[in-house]
């Protein structure tokens, strides 16, 4: 390991990551397995993206949030998996020091704003079935605007502090990360100096990033349920209930591997069952969001098999 005299900054300049195993039968099934979610992650997100630009049914706040979701979930993604890949094929995953900084800036920039995006979407669906008569004045243009800018500061906000606090971790012992990113808990556990402020400053903000989301969509649920029991026709009901059940689908799985991950005390919390758990929100969950929200919703499907329909028309029409 090369080191260099820093003073009170990190004298390491690269790390190892470890992986998601050790067990090399096992590295050639989770290559393949990881590279056939992240090339159906790409293609469901960036194809709701295409489609909710191509599609003027698609141009209303449900899915101009659907869109966004859809972008987080791809550039989060592409922050994690291909390194990931790189680990099953290689004997060493070695990132420097910069590197993973750079790799634990954008994973957290864009977790944290997926947390609070299902949240925004969940008070999308609570407007559209609780007050649809005032739906198009409470969900205009500049309220989804906001809403969506705010969704990208509050994670900003949260990425800076935690990066900040980061960077002042010294790191002169072992630089092999129990992980396959690089992420908080992982990096804190390689430190030589103190980490209380770390931890203390990444339970308040995992709490407030994921129990003030959590409970927005649980309130958000309520509303919806109760809404929903007072609509008289079957139709009705069976219409305002798939709105938001692919919501009640995506979040429990999202919202409960990141509490398993973050907000566990440090004396019962173990990295290999965090590994586990971080696979659900950092790649399964990337990969069904636009499977549940997409494939399941009747407007989408008619407008992919309008722009299908057009394409195959005008296909045609040239030969």
């Amino acid at each position: 390991l090369r080191k260099i005299p820093t003073g009170k900054h990190s004298t390491v300049t690269e790390f190892i990551l470890a992986g998601l195993t050790e067990k090399p039968e096992l590295q050639l099934p989770l290559f393949l397995f990881s590279l056939g979610i992240y090339v159906v992650t790409v293609m469901g997100n960036l194809g709701m993206i295409t489609l909710s630009g191509l599609s003027s049914h698609l141009h209303d706040p449900m899915y101009y949030f659907l869109s966004s979701l859809s972008f987080v979930d791809l550039c989060y993604s592409t922050v994690i998996t291909p390194k990931m890949l790189v680990n099953f094929v290689t004997e060493k995953n070695i990132i420097s020091y910069h590197e993973c900084m750079a790799q634990l800036y954008f994973f957290l920039v864009f977790g944290i704003a997926e947390c609070h995006m299902l949240a925004v979407m969940a008070y999308d669906h609570c407007v559209a079935i609780c007050n649809p008569l005032l739906y198009n004045v409470t969900m205009s243009y500049q309220v989804c605007s906001w809403l969506a800018v705010e969704v990208y500061m509050l994670g900003l906000i949260g990425v800076t502090v935690h990066t900040g606090c980061m960077l002042r971790v010294i790191f002169c012992k072992a630089k092999i990360i129990n992980h396959y990113i690089c992420d908080l808990f992982p990096l804190l556990e390689l430190s030589c100096s103190s980490t209380y402020a770390n931890e203390l400053v990444l339970f308040c903000f995992s709490g407030l990033d994921i129990f003030g989301p959590g409970l927005t969509i649980l309130g958000s649920c309520i509303s919806i349920t109760a809404s929903i029991l007072q609509i008289c026709s079957t139709a009705g009901r069976s219409k305002a209930f798939s709105t938001c059940c692919s919501h009640i689908s995506a979040v429990p799985i999202f919202y409960g591997a990141l509490a398993i991950m973050y907000l566990q005390p440090s004396n019962v919390r173990s990295m290999d069952q965090g590994k586990v758990s971080s696979v659900f929100y950092t790649i399964i969950v990337p990969m069904l969001n636009p499977l549940f929200y997409s494939l399941r919703n009747k407007d989408v499907k008619v407008a992919l098999n309008k722009i299908i329909e057009k394409r195959l028309f005008c296909f045609h029409r040239d030969l």
